[in-house]
């Protein structure tokens, strides 16, 4: 039987790029968000995370009409896997506190009911705001470069805030349960059609300072989920999700010379190795880039 995988925010920017690569690698994925995505080969629950009831029939129920062909007595069947992507995406869409509530309250849901229902592994979505400069009020420096996991994060806004909390929810779930949970922080999602705008990124890299210069393409971010979920027995474990390089085509010591002179290097980098480091996941999980900027951007 093909392992069952529910995904949570499969609608969103970066999940309608990541469920299609899970269905490909061989899963079958139950979306659920309130709005349903419509891909070959993947099923729809409308619910609402934030109510815990909600959180916990979703990952209890039936999830397409043809489980019920097993017939009474055999009861619902599984998930192997859950992946929790379902958030606020940024400041400025909801007010702060409403923000803060629905990331933190819907991945406490999530991560509880599948917990208590047995499901082993459990991969949710952070982010890169938690390095604590993306929603910044003014100019702040980063503590060193590159960014990597063990970084004291710091951010000061309601959604960099929350997915600090979700990681420390995470943590103590895998603490009490035993379970796998791993936390990626996810850089700026870049979908196909949005590598016509690196041109502009090239000539005014200013616009992307706040974020590193970090980015993930949204397949590649599908690949690291099913790395995530193919990688038993880590226990807690934070990953940046992110591709090789900076999204600039200036060194990667220049740019931050040029924009965070004063931020120490903890090591010696690539020339355009990204500054939110991705080291781990490719140490770890074996990631391999498989779209690098450069495949879809003429320099």
């Amino acid at each position: 039987m093909k392992r069952r995988i529910l995904f949570t925010g499969g609608s969103g920017k970066a999940g309608r790029h990541a469920v299609p690569w899970l269905v490909n690698a061989g899963y079958e994925v139950h979306n659920l968000d309130l709005v349903p995505l419509d891909s070959p080969g993947v099923t729809n629950l409308i619910a609402d995370i934030t109510d815990s009831g909600q959180a916990f029939n979703a990952l209890s129920m039936h999830r397409d009409f043809p489980d019920l062909d097993a017939g009474r007595g055999v009861g619902v069947q599984p998930f192997d896997a859950v992946v929790h992507f379902a958030a606020i995406p940024r400041i400025l869409i909801k007010p702060d506190n409403e923000t803060f509530r629905i990331n933190t309250m819907g991945t406490y849901n999530v991560i509880e009911a599948a917990v208590k229902l047995g499901i082993r592994k459990i991969i949710v979505a952070s982010s890169e705001t938690t390095y604590g400069v993306c929603f910044a009020e003014g100019h702040r420096d980063f503590h060193q470069f590159p960014l990597e996991e063990d970084y004291d994060v710091n951010p000061m806004d309601s959604y960099g805030l929350s997915k600090v909390v979700n990681e420390k929810t995470a943590r103590a779930f895998a603490e009490r349960s035993g379970f796998d949970i791993y936390a990626l922080r996810i850089g700026n999602v870049i979908e196909p059609d949005e590598y016509e705008k690196f041109p502009t990124y090239f000539a005014n890299p200013e616009m992307r300072k706040r974020i590193a210069w970090s980015y993930i393409d949204a397949r590649d971010l599908g690949q690291i989920c099913h790395l995530c979920i193919e990688k038993d027995g880590l226990g807690y474990q934070v990953f940046n999700a992110a591709n090789d390089t900076v999204s600039a085509n200036t060194p990667s010591k220049e740019l931050a010379k040029r924009f965070f002179p004063t931020v120490p290097f903890t090591r010696e980098i690539g020339e355009y190795e990204g500054l939110l480091s991705n080291r781990k996941i490719r140490e770890v999980l074996g990631f391999k880039e498989e779209h690098d900027w450069r495949k879809y951007v003429k320099v």
